[in-house]
């Protein structure tokens, strides 16, 4: 994966050079252009009503509630409130009942909406890039470095309700020789899951590839365990994958079992349950690690529990649902991680993620 000091600007970055080269780096003075424009409107209010109708504060609010602040939206609602105020005790103008409510109700909207924006901690048009230029980070951390011939990983990830953050995310390490990844279940879903996987996924990008294989679920917890969030705890699936012989380990913190394709006999298999605790939940737990090995032609799926669970559903019938599907689909390769997750029919109602480690036959 390459260093920060060697990507390109990311969308934020340009962003933010774009609004210093226009003069609009700072607050203040998107402030004082957006109040110039209310004072505008104001004027064509008196000159050029038939052109210029009272819902046009309206436009310059909603550009408010993108560009500014709290603070900064509430003293362009202020000046607008003002001059309408002027306007009508001036005789300048008259305005509808209709128009007052109508102002009164984008005011209050927009003041909220600004306030929520406030509490994430977002700046502006520039802090909904922010979001999305973490979300680009967080699909970073899972990029696979590349692999030797013969070997693929497929990853789909699809968050609750086609929201913009999921709770679900990959993590990958760059090791010679060795493809380690760990496919990571927080608790939740939505948009709280997704601050909380922002926030472990970097942690868990840094300690995967720097520590031994089997110390990175124990780091994962000690990590957890010191945020101490309402909703601390995450499950995981580790896996490290030797790419000259296909043996592999893996280790469960309290996640679904892996499923084996063996290519030669056709059969399906689940791997045995592993012993180990969600991460977050207790001091010093113990992990034990499984093995195998993947063959030519073989695949190790590993999956999410919104994958598999249905509302009042058994969730062994779940599991066994998508080794059918596994079996109809990637037995014959007809298909990839998007096929599977087509063919499961998982509901939307949470968090959905599917890993394919493929071995070419």
């Amino acid at each position: 994966m390459p260093h920060d000091s060697a990507r390109s600007p990311s969308v934020l970055e340009q962003a933010r050079g774009q609004l210093h080269r226009w003069g609009l780096g700072s607050q203040r003075a998107l402030t004082v252009v957006l109040v110039g424009l209310t004072g505008l409107v104001t004027l064509g209010l008196v000159a050029a009503r038939p052109w210029v109708p009272p819902s046009t504060y309206i436009l310059v609010e909603l550009l408010g509630s993108f560009l500014l602040r709290l603070r900064p939206m509430i003293l362009l609602c202020a000046a607008i409130v003002v001059q309408v105020v002027m306007v009508a005790v001036l005789g300048l103008g008259e305005f509808t009942p209709g128009t007052w409510v109508l102002q009164g109700i984008a005011i209050v909207a927009l003041l909220a909406f600004a306030a929520h924006r406030e509490r994430l901690g977002l700046q502006g048009a520039p802090g909904e890039l922010m979001l999305v230029d973490l979300r680009d980070r967080i699909a970073a951390h899972g990029e696979v470095p590349p692999l030797p011939d013969g070997w693929s990983v497929d990853t789909t990830l699809r968050p609750a309700h086609a929201e913009a953050f999921s709770g679900d995310f990959v993590v990958t390490a760059n090791r010679p020789g060795l493809l380690e990844l760990a496919l990571v279940d927080v608790s939740g879903k939505g948009q709280a899951a997704g601050v909380r996987s922002l926030q472990l996924s970097g942690a868990l990008a840094g300690m995967i590839g720097s520590l031994p294989a089997r110390e990175f679920l124990p780091a994962a917890n000690a990590y957890l365990l010191g945020r101490r969030w309402p909703e601390g705890f995450a499950t995981a699936v580790h896996l490290t994958v030797h790419l000259e012989t296909g043996l592999y380990t893996v280790a469960l913190a309290g996640h679904l079992p892996p499923v084996h394709l063996h290519a030669g006999s056709g059969r399906v298999e689940r791997l045995p349950q592993l012993r180990g605790p969600a991460l977050g939940v207790i001091d010093d737990p113990e992990y034990v690690t499984g093995t195998g090995r993947l063959a030519p032609g073989d695949t190790l799926i590993l999956y999410t529990d919104g994958l598999v669970e249905t509302p009042g559903g058994d969730l062994d019938l779940g599991i066994d649902r998508l080794m059918g599907a596994a079996e109809e689909l990637l037995a014959t390769r007809r298909g990839g991680a998007e096929d599977l997750m087509r063919a499961v029919r998982a509901p939307e109602g949470d968090d959905r993620a599917l890993v394919l480690v493929r071995r070419a036959g």
